[in-house]
């Protein structure tokens, strides 16, 4: 990460948090009405090859003390109501500030990889991960809808895991290397404001489809 991409991650970051601080309070507060404790989803994830940190999530499933691997179509009777709405609109990721402030990750880069998959594919996630793991990247916009489709249909832990790591893997790696070799800060803007645009057009879409929200 050059020190051009840390300052503008670090400004946006602070700034977004002091513009969201009170209504990401009155979330949190309602969200610990409605749904109780825990708020917050703490997983372990991979900034490096060797390199863990904590990805921090609004909750919006209901908890299990085995819960392992992606989510696919063997998890989604655990999302609740409001878990959806959060994911529409991706404000199950705003605890995702502090990961950046923190410099765990960027704003734009590869999602950040499981620790098993990093393991299973350590050539690959090693040039993957030279680029700080990020809120969104153009894998992020060019392949997440196609992802969802993929593990929606899948039954169990294993099918979900054989199909992400067959079919989702590679692509997004292909997509992540090509905005490795392209990245500088005007390419980061465009994406956010890409990503922004894609959140406003599948919330609408969901919505008038009668989606839940």
């Amino acid at each position: 990460m050059t020190p051009a991409k840390r300052v503008f991650d670090f400004v946006v970051a602070f700034g977004l948090c002091l513009i969201l601080a009170m209504p990401f309070g009155i979330l949190l507060a309602y969200l610990l009405v409605r749904e109780g404790r825990p708020v917050f989803y703490v997983s372990e994830r991979m900034r490096g090859p060797d390199r863990a940190f904590m990805l921090w999530k609004l909750r919006t499933m209901r908890p299990t003390s085995n819960d392992t691997g992606v989510s696919g179509g063997d998890k989604s009777d655990r999302i609740t109501p409001l878990g959806l709405w959060l994911r529409k609109y991706r404000l199950d990721e705003i605890p995702q500030l502090w990961n950046v402030l923190k410099g765990d990750m960027s704003f734009v880069g590869p999602r950040p990889p499981l620790r098993s998959y990093v393991e299973r594919f350590p050539a690959l996630y090693k040039q993957v991960l030279r680029s700080r793991p990020g809120i969104t990247g153009l894998a992020t916009i060019h392949f997440h809808r196609r992802e969802e489709q993929l593990l929606k249909g899948c039954k169990t832990p294993q099918e979900t895991d054989l199909v992400y790591s067959r079919r989702c893997v590679p692509r997004k790696a292909q997509l992540d290397l090509i905005y490795q070799h392209r990245r500088n800060l005007c390419l980061d803007v465009i994406l956010m404001l890409k990503t922004v645009q894609r959140v406003g057009e599948s919330g609408r879409r969901k919505s008038n489809s009668g989606g839940n929200g």
